[in-house]
C-alpha cells in the first residue's frame, strides 16, 4: 500500500462521506499513516449506515448491489458494493482459490446459502468464475434438499465441496447415514466460520479421500481480509495485497501489534470501496502474525463469542477446549452452548452431537459428559462456585444428532450460543 493510495482514499471519505467526516474532524487536512486514524466503532458505523439517507455513503444508492449482514453485531445490516468494486472482490478472492489445491478442471459444487440479500453462494460461485484455472461450477446452494443433493453430487462427480462447515457437517451424516460413497470428493473448502477438530472427524469418516481447507477469508461487510496459505493449518491466511491492509491491534490499548504470536483484534482496511468506506473497521476477530511470512496470521476465532450465565463469562473456545481434552475417543462432531432460565436461576447446558451409531453406547456417553463438565468447571471454576452459592444451576450435557443443532435459517451457519432465556 503506498501513502498515496491511502491519503487518496482519506480524503475522498472525508469530502464524500458525512460519517468519516465527523470522525475525522479533529484530524489534520493531510492524513497518509493508518495508526493516525482511529478504529472505527462499529456501533456507530452501523447507526449512521441506514438503509434510507445513509451517512457513511459517499455518494447516492444508484448503481450497487446491496446484500445483507450481520456484521459482529448479530442483527442484519446492509451492505453495497458496486459493480466494479464486486467485480474486484470476486477477482482478487478468486485467484486465492489457487491456494486451496483448486486444480485445472475441478468440479465444485457451491453448497453456500443464496436469496434473502445474502451473498456468500454469489460471492464464491462469481469467484469461482473469475478463478486463474478453469474448473467446473455446479450451483446447487446450502437450502438443496440432503436427498436431492447427493444424488447430485454422485452423479455429477463432484470433487470439491464449499460451504459452511456446518452444512458440510450435515452432509457428512446424512452420507453416513445413507450409505452412500462419493468417492470423487478430494477437497472440502470450508468459510464462513472456524472449523473445530471435532467436525474434522465427521468430515473425515464422511469423506476419507478429500482435504478440508479454507476457502478463505471474507466477510461481506468487512470485504477481503485473507487469501489461503498452503499448509498443515487451515486458520492462517495473508492479507490481499494491495487491495486490504489487515492489521491486529491490541485489545486494551489498539496499538498495532508487530510481533508473532501476540493475539489482538482484527482490523481492515479496503483500498478498493469507494462507495461505502471500509477503513480501520473491526471483522469481529481475533487473530495473531505467525512470523512464518509476510503478511502471515492465524485467525484465532470471534472477538466476542460467548455467554453470560449469572455471574459467569463463558466462551465458546472454552467449551470447545473443554470437550477435546475429555472426548479422547473422538466421540462428539459439533456443540452448541445452550442458556436457559428456570425457577429464577441461568443454567447452562452443553448439547453435544455424535456420530451416527454413537447413540446406542450410553455408558460411554454419559462418561464423557462427566468428562467434559469436569473440565469445564476446572478452567471456570467461578461457575462451580456460583452453582455452591445459589446462584447457577449446575452445568448439564445434552445429547443430539449434529442435524439438530441450530443453525442460521438465513446463512446456514451453526449458532455456537443459544439464548432461550425469557425476555420481557
Amino acid at each position: 500500500m503506498s501513502a498515496q493510495q491511502l491519503s487518496d482514499l482519506i480524503r475522498f471519505a472525508r469530502h464524500n462521506s458525512p460519517f468519516y467526516r465527523d470522525l475525522y474532524a479533529s484530524l489534520p487536512s493531510s492524513v497518509d499513516r493508518l495508526t493516525d486514524l482511529p478504529v472505527v466503532d462499529q456501533k456507530f458505523f452501523w447507526a449512521a449506515n441506514t438503509l434510507h439517507d445513509s451517512r457513511v455513503l459517499t455518494g447516492p444508492l444508484s448503481e450497487a448491489t446491496v446484500y445483507k449482514t450481520g456484521g459482529t453485531t448479530g442483527s442484519p445490516k446492509f451492505s453495497v458494493y458496486t459493480r466494479d468494486e464486486w467485480r474486484t472482490f470476486v477477482t482478487t478472492f478468486g485467484q486465492g482459490l489457487v491456494d486451496t489445491g483448486l486444480r485445472p478442471g475441478h468440479r465444485v459444487a457451491d453448497l453456500f446459502y443464496a436469496g434473502e440479500l445474502y451473498a456468500s453462494f454469489l460471492f464464491v460461485l462469481d469467484s469461482l468464475a473469475h478463478a486463474p484455472v478453469d474448473n467446473v461450477r455446479l450451483p446447487i446452494g446450502g437450502g438443496a434438499p440432503l436427498e436431492s443433493t447427493i444424488p447430485t453430487l454422485r452423479d455429477l462427480a463432484a470433487q470439491v465441496l464449499a460451504g459452511t462447515p456446518t452444512t458440510l457437517c450435515r452432509l457428512a451424516e446424512q452420507v453416513l447415514a445413507s450409505g452412500v460413497r462419493l468417492d470423487s470428493v478430494e477437497l472440502l473448502l470450508f468459510g464462513g466460520e472456524a472449523l473445530f477438530d471435532d467436525q474434522r472427524r465427521l468430515l473425515a469418516t464422511a469423506f476419507p479421500g478429500a482435504e478440508a481447507r479454507s476457502v478463505g477469508y471474507a466477510s461481506v461487510d468487512a470485504g477481503l481480509l485473507g487469501r489461503p496459505v498452503p499448509g498443515s493449518d487451515a486458520r492462517v491466511h495473508r492479507a490481499f495485497t494491495p487491495h486490504s491492509v489487515v492489521e491486529i491491534l491490541d485489545d486494551s490499548t489498539d496499538e498495532p501489534i508487530t510481533e508473532p504470536g501476540r493475539p489482538g483484534r482484527v482490523v481492515v482496511t479496503s483500498l478498493f470501496r469507494r462507495l461505502m468506506p471500509i477503513i480501520r473497521y473491526p471483522a469481529g476477530d481475533r487473530a495473531e502474525w505467525t512470523g512464518t511470512g509476510p503478511g502471515h496470521f492465524r485467525i484465532l476465532g470471534r472477538a466476542e463469542e460467548g455467554v453470560r450465565v449469572g455471574p459467569v463469562s463463558l466462551y465458546t473456545q472454552d467449551a470447545q477446549d473443554a470437550v477435546a481434552s475429555a472426548d479422547t475417543a473422538g466421540q462428539v462432531v459439533g456443540m452448541q452452548l445452550v442458556v436457559r432460565r428456570w425457577e429464577g436461576r441461568d443454567g447452562l447446558v452443553l448439547r453435544l452431537a455424535t456420530a451416527p451409531g454413537d447413540e446406542r453406547d450410553t455408558d460411554r456417553r454419559e462418561s464423557l459428559a462427566r468428562a467434559v463438565v469436569a473440565e469445564l468447571e476446572t478452567v471456570r471454576p467461578l461457575y462451580p462456585d456460583s452453582v455452591r452459592a445459589g446462584f447457577v444451576h449446575p452445568l448439564s450435557v445434552e445429547w443430539a444428532r449434529h442435524r439438530d443443532l441450530a443453525v442460521n435459517p438465513r446463512s446456514g451457519k451453526l449458532v455456537r450460543v443459544l439464548d432461550e432465556r425469557p425476555t420481557a
